[in-house]
């Protein structure tokens, strides 16, 4: 066991952190497929919020992204391993945003409140 905290098969929930209020909210789910040092190669779906209806976006094509997930640039969480990210949708319950499955797993995502 190598004791990494993020590991190769590993599901990840990524929120973009924002810098200003007007910086697009960008979301990224996906599965890690590769590890070197503190980088973290992950595929998967880019979801961004849309204004104009209020509502996160699941962009349609399957992203590879690198990234350092420990940077503070983001909000990261590790998924149940039997979550299936291509099921993951956005929905508002209770007046609150969450990532579902449209089973049993649901991620609340509203860090501050419930306004989105």
């Amino acid at each position: 066991m190598s004791g990494a905290a993020i590991a190769v098969g590993d599901k990840l929930h990524i929120i973009t952190r924002r810098q200003f209020e007007e910086d697009v909210r960008r979301h990224f789910v996906g599965q890690v497929t590769a590890v070197s040092g503190a980088l973290q190669e992950i595929q998967g779906y880019a979801f961004v919020f849309d204004s104009g209806t209020n509502e996160y976006k699941r962009r349609p094509e399957l992203r590879t992204r690198v990234l350092s997930v420990g940077e503070g640039t983001f909000i990261v969480t590790k998924l149940p391993p039997d979550v299936v990210v291509e099921s993951l949708q956005y929905r508002v319950v209770e007046k609150r945003v969450v990532v579902s499955d449209g089973k049993a797993f649901k991620l609340d995502i509203n860090e501050f409140g419930g306004s989105r």
